[in-house]
């Protein structure tokens, strides 16, 4: 049977630790919906992920990431415009796709030339990626198809017994998604529209384009 636990403790966070060590799926609370974390490098662990979901085998998953130095690990270019969105939206729902280096599995990537990557600004994700002390998949706590859910209740009607914790945070916002964006290459494309409009965006490399001392 799922568990559902209120973490708020070191305690909590150990355990959250453990069972994604032990390749199991925690569903737990973003910046925006629930979602499904799995340690990314455990092929089992991710295979699991699509079965629960129904999801389909060329869809990638979202990595979540803590720091600047993990996400150096995990692609090949950080371009300017990266940058720059980084510097003003993260930690936050801003979802960039970047170019994977080779350490990334190949069921996470899909076998795409992307991969979308993002720092969150939920304290409690921040906490379960420092647990860890990797990346984490992201993908949302629901069966392809289905309304992401905002609450642990939520999650455990969708998802009953599938998963192996559920961490309650609380309600979620909901809403829109976190806004896509390749930025891999200039001008930057929306990939899907989300909680950051896309003219902010645009608005904001512009600004920096034409001003880069405002960068450093």
């Amino acid at each position: 049977m799922s568990q559902i636990l209120k973490v708020d403790s070191e305690a909590g966070s150990a355990h959250a630790r453990k069972v994604l060590l032990q390749g199991g799926v925690i569903a737990f609370p973003t910046d925006t919906f629930y979602g499904l974390a799995v340690d990314p490098f455990n092929l089992k662990a991710v295979d699991r992920i699509f079965e629960i979901k129904g999801r389909e085998k060329n869809k990638p998953l979202l990595l979540l990431i803590s720091s600047r130095e993990q996400l150096k690990m995990l692609v090949k270019k950080i371009t300017t415009a990266h940058s720059i969105l980084m510097k003003n939206f993260w930690p936050g729902p801003l979802t960039l796709l970047f170019e994977p280096c080779s350490v990334i599995p190949k069921n996470v990537s899909a076998n795409s030339n992307r991969i979308g990557i993002r720092q969150p600004g939920n304290i409690m994700t921040q906490n379960l990626i420092l647990a860890l002390g990797q990346p984490i998949t992201a993908p949302s706590a629901n069966r392809s198809g289905e309304e992401p859910p905002v609450t642990a209740k939520q999650v455990y009607q969708y998802l009953g017994n599938d998963v192996d914790l559920i961490l309650d945070g609380g309600k979620c916002p909901g809403g829109e998604p976190s806004t896509l964006v390749d930025a891999v290459e200039t001008p930057v494309r929306l990939i899907r529209p989300g909680v950051i409009p896309f003219n902010e965006i645009e608005f904001c490399i512009k600004a920096q384009f034409a001003h880069p001392e405002a960068q450093k």
